[in-house]
């Protein structure tokens, strides 16, 4: 029986480890944590960390073989998880433990419609068919998924990879658990959807008193929301405590470390006007994007010159990553024009297209769907030298893939591996790497840091400037993350519903936003600042009780 004092989940000594071919590796060690009734508790840490492999445990999700539980309990309510039986098991996960994974594509049925999905883990813990459709409607909708009953019957890749993660968070919610492990759960949401789905999360605390474990490298995420934080690396916790002493006086240096990488504290960048009359590299000319009678660009224009940095920013849905499909004509444009020095993008031959694609790469937003699973990271990368045989000779293809790894954060090992062995966070830096193995003039980065934690963040974006500089690259920088975009990008494009609403330089942007839909995208944003997103939310309770008088 559990006490009034027990934790609702309590994870002692927990150790984990894989059988590999190179041998045994001890992915956790010696990990302890504990989640009370309506708190969260955030478990912080980079790719690698050990904190995803935590959570599995948790789960009973870790495949075995190649991994084994090979000490420590997990306990819920008292009783030991990892003492009972797969039908004991399978009555506890997803009803009265919940979790929503980081990669949606991955763990949403293609061929099955999502509100079918959605209400499949009802039925599966006997609610009644049409219980469990209503209320898969009424979490869709919920979650802030537009036109949710017409789509209800649509399946996982019509959707947008923000909508694919609202899906999963409707699923997680279905039977109102317990406990809720999110796992990256706002990674891929723009920043208004973010804070929607975060201020759902702690409604449904409210309500229900479900303790959530929050799985994040997003510092302000974990500042918005967390009651504590647990510091992982390399398999182990290395600092512990309540958010505000963790991020006010971090003691230890790698706590430090991610602390000082947060984003957006730097200055603004100053934009140079251009002194040698150079044209542009890209002028995009009312681009427009039909798909049946849905029109998802409506007449885009915009120009970039060499060596200059243009994020689009906007919420999901908003004409995006249409745009960047279209420019690299991976979705042929209904209108427009889009001149990549002097020659219209749209108008190339198929062999004009072939080489102009040398010069023009893309990293784009869901590395699961990008990287072959059946190729080594060593393939994946020296593949463009295999198609394009006049880049790179062959004896050097080895020495320049090691090159290209240690450039985002990964080492010369990692060649040998397939993309399944790595976290979601180094399966986009991999997909980084390959971009740059060309040698490219632009770059189309399409939500490219968007799963790294912040360290490697700080670095993959240090990187990308270094070589803007270096080699006068230009990026078109889709994101959603407003911090990061503050620090690389020279202007800002901001879309909504498929068009241009605002353009100016990042200071302008930033500091005098002229468009009201702009001005809620900045202050959706989040600070790595507890005392500041506190504050915040006392402004926003502040002024809904006075909308409610």
């Amino acid at each position: 029986m559990q006490t009034e004092t027990a934790h609702v989940l309590e994870v002692k000594d927990l150790a984990v480890e894989f059988h590999t071919v190179q041998g045994r590796v001890k992915a956790v060690r010696d990990v302890s944590f504990y989640l009370d009734r309506g708190e969260t508790l955030a478990i912080l840490g980079e790719s690698g960390s050990g904190k995803s492999v935590s959570a599995s445990a948790i789960m009973n999700l870790i495949d075995s073989p190649p991994g084994y539980i090979t000490q420590g309990s997990i306990t819920y309510r008292g009783q030991d998880l990892l003492g009972m039986t797969g039908a004991e098991r399978r009555r506890i996960n997803g009803c009265k433990i919940a979790m929503i994974f980081q990669d949606p594509l991955a763990h949403l049925n293609p061929v099955y419609p999502v509100g079918w999905q959605i209400a499949e883990l009802m039925r599966a813990h006997g609610v009644e068919k049409a219980t469990a459709s209503a209320r898969a409607l009424e979490l869709m909708e919920r979650v802030g998924l537009p036109n949710a009953k017409a789509r209800f019957d649509a399946y996982p890749h019509q959707f947008s990879g923000g909508q694919r993660q609202r899906l999963m968070i409707a699923m997680a919610l279905g039977l109102e658990p317990d406990i809720l492990i999110a796992d990256e759960p706002t990674t891929a949401l723009d920043v208004t959807v973010q804070a929607q789905i975060l201020e759902l999360l702690q409604k449904l605390q409210a309500e229900t008193g479900m303790g959530l474990l929050l799985i994040t490298h997003d510092l302000g995420v974990v500042a918005d929301i967390a009651d504590r934080v647990v510091v992982m690396n390399s398999g182990e916790i290395v600092e512990a405590g309540t958010t505000r002493e963790v991020f006010k006086h971090p003691r230890h240096a790698y706590t430090q470390k991610l602390i000082a990488a947060a984003p957006g504290k730097g200055a603004l960048h100053a934009v140079e006007p251009s002194q040698d009359g150079s044209a542009p590299l890209l002028e995009v000319e009312n681009v427009v994007k039909y798909y049946g009678g849905l029109k998802a660009l409506k007449g885009a224009s915009f120009t970039l010159m060499p060596g200059e940095t243009i994020a689009i920013v906007g919420e999901s849905g908003s004409g995006k990553s249409t745009l960047a499909r279209t420019l690299l004509r991976l979705e042929e444009p209904t209108e427009g024009r889009a001149l990549y020095k002097g020659r219209d993008l749209f108008a190339l031959s198929p062999k004009e297209l072939f080489d102009m694609r040398r010069e023009i790469q893309m990293v784009f937003q869901d590395p699961t769907q990008s990287l072959n699973p059946r190729m080594r990271v060593e393939q994946l990368i020296s593949e463009a030298w295999a198609i394009h045989r006049d880049l790179l000779p062959r004896a050097q293809w080895s020495d320049r893939v090691a090159e290209l790894l240690l450039q985002v954060g990964l080492l010369p090992e990692h060649a040998q591996r397939y993309p399944h062995q790595f976290s979601g966070g180094q399966r986009q830096r991999i997909a980084i790497a390959r971009a740059l193995a060309m040698s490219p003039e632009l770059i189309i980065c399409d939500e490219a840091v968007s799963a790294l934690d912040v360290s490697i963040q700080a670095q993959v974006i240090a990187l990308l400037d270094e070589l803007r500089r270096t080699f006068n690259l230009s990026y078109i920088f889709i994101a959603h993350d407003l911090p990061v975009v503050r620090d690389f990008a020279d202007r800002v494009i901001v879309m909504q519903n498929g068009e241009i609403v605002e353009m100016g330089t990042v200071e302008q942007i930033f500091n005098r936003p002229q468009q009201a839909y702009t001005r809620d995208l900045l202050a959706a944003g989040l600070e790595a600042d507890p005392d500041i997103q506190s504050a915040r939310r006392a402004e926003r309770a502040a002024h809904a009780a006075l909308s409610a008088v």
